[in-house]
């Protein structure tokens, strides 16, 4: 069995009402994956990454993420199933809990930033439970330099313990895992779930909030790269959609993957110091950054590995979501530092799984407002046999989960910056074409690739366009690299009235969902969707 390495950096946590401990403070990721495969919460695998197992939860929890009420946050949140309402007694309850949980246990403590931007920089101190939580707050956030390290402030704190689990009667959750976020305390607990995404995500999310009360500046759940040219691409996309892979591209340098500010200055900046990709079914073919970045210091989560150390990427008996992080430089073509300028061109992505969006279509700043609010994809039911309907999948902004304030209130602020930047913004569809889902086949990541190719490089700002009779989307008839034949996509399915008729249906969903902000929604965004 691997040793774990001696330890000798630590520091006091008695401020924060952790006592006893013995904190290891600003371990190197080698360091960590030592203590991780020594202490069996990890194996090695031939790449050299870490593979690590998150237990119960192998995704986020939406429904145990909380927002403590105070007078920060009453009038600004937008209150509901997606942001909901913690007591701030009982938060703090419950903080005095966890830090008596994590006093008397070694701990990792690791200082770091959020926000590319020195103007918006955020410092933030993660006390985790476990080595490997540390490490992909290593490989996920903004390192600091030595000198950084040597007077650093935490202004935000974010205790992790999977290990702690909540009493819902007492402590006010919905059940024993919570991921809860206080403005007033600058402060996040995440408890009872070993899945890491909490910590990135919470941390984000309340940057989702300062960004635009505070700065007026727009946060984005979106990836982001650069040309040769200087112009920068805004790819949004729920999971699934394709964001990580069509933005990581060898002849564009990468801004980020995940999350980004839009200023007022015009400029586009990474919050994140890192990659957090999903690896399901990953070749090295289809996504060679990805693939690549997987050595010494990324960490897998999920996975399946056989006892030579070898990685199933096609298996998910664990789960769907399975993944990996690492540092952004693990990718050899970035932008640095994380921060573009001059955005000309920003990408919906979706995977409509019912065969009815076409591969690419423009949209003028009413739709784009439209299905920002919207932020749609599909979701396919399931393996099961016999089971073969996709399921509309509608996340405003493309990451309701992490806006703490109104789509409405982002996507006004999205209009706004379009106009003034002169943005051309296009809907792409990487799912279904030929049929939905079960009968259709998937668009190929080539096409798509050139689709926005071509866009990137105004190989379409000249070709004629027809408009989809629907959804008004507006469609080129030609575009390098791609069949002409898929563009409409009604031209690809064998019975044109079982295309109108899953069109109509899906317009209805479209204006079903838009229902809930239809009285906050002015008159044009409100003209943006389907007829």
């Amino acid at each position: 069995m691997e040793k774990a390495p001696r330890v000798s950096k630590t520091i006091s946590l008695e401020s924060l009402g952790i006592l006893n401990s013995d904190v290891r403070y600003q371990l190197s990721p080698k360091e960590l994956q030592q203590i991780a495969v020594a202490e069996n919460l990890g194996i090695t695998t031939n790449s050299g990454a870490l593979a690590i197992n998150t237990g119960d939860f192998t995704g986020r929890s939406p429904k145990d993420r909380f927002i403590v009420m105070d007078d920060i946050t009453r009038d600004q949140i937008w209150w509901g199933k997606v942001n909901i309402p913690f007591d701030t007694d009982k938060f703090e309850g419950l903080r005095q809990k966890m830090v008596s949980y994590l006093s008397d246990k070694t701990l990792y403590a690791r200082d770091c930033f959020a926000c590319a931007e020195l103007s918006y920089r955020k410092s933030v101190r993660v006390v985790t439970e476990l080595p490997w939580s540390s490490m992909f707050v290593y490989n996920m956030f903004i390192r600091p330099s030595e000198e950084e390290l040597s007077d650093f402030d935490p202004e935000w704190t974010v205790l992790n313990a999977p290990g702690f689990f909540a009493d819902p009667e007492v402590d006010g959750t919905r059940q024993a895992n919570f991921a809860i976020i206080n403005f007033s305390r600058k402060m996040i607990l995440v408890g009872g779930t070993g899945y890491t995404g909490e910590i990135k995500k919470g941390m984000f999310s309340a940057l989702n909030f300062i960004l635009p009360v505070f700065h007026e500046t727009l946060p984005m759940h979106c990836s982001a790269n650069v040309g040769d040219d200087g112009q920068t691409a805004i790819f949004f996309g729920l999971s699934g959609t394709g964001k990580t892979t069509l933005s990581a591209v060898p002849e564009r340098k990468l801004i980020g993957d995940d999350e980004h500010g839009w200023t007022s200055m015009d400029s586009v900046f990474n919050m994140e110091g890192g990659c957090y990709a999903k690896v399901i079914n990953l070749t090295e073919e289809n996504e060679p950054d990805i693939f690549r970045a997987i050595r010494p210091g990324a960490l897998l989560e999920n996975v399946i590995v056989n006892n030579q150390g070898e990685i199933d990427f096609t298996n998910s008996s664990i789960t769907q979501n399975t993944r990996v992080s690492y540092p952004i430089d693990f990718i050899e073509n970035i932008q640095k530092p994380s921060i573009g300028y001059n955005p000309k061109h920003i990408f919906f992505l979706t995977a409509d799984a019912f065969g009815v969006l076409p591969p690419i279509s423009k949209l003028n700043p009413n739709q784009a407002a439209y299905h920002f609010i919207s932020g749609y994809t599909a979701k396919v039911a399931g393996t099961e046999e016999g089971v073969d309907q996709p399921i509309p999948n509608f996340s405003a902004c493309f990451g309701a989960p992490f806006m703490p304030v109104h789509p409405t209130r982002y996507a006004e602020m999205l209009s706004r910056k379009m106009n003034d930047a002169n943005v051309s913004v296009w809907l792409v569809n990487t799912g279904w074409t030929g049929g939905p889902y079960g009968i259709g086949s998937r668009m190929k990541l080539k096409y798509t690739r050139a689709m926005i190719d071509a866009a990137l490089e105004h190989k379409l700002d000249g070709v004629a366009y027809e408009t989809h009779p629907v959804f008004d989307l507006k469609m080129p008839l030609e575009c390098p690299g791609v069949p002409s034949e898929i563009l409409n996509p009604k031209n690809t399915w064998r019975d044109p009235d079982a295309y109108d008729a899953k069109a109509s249906y899906l317009s209805q969903i479209f204006k079903e969902n838009f229902q809930q902000f239809e009285s906050f929604a002015s008159a044009d965004i409100l003209s943006g969707g389907p007829n």
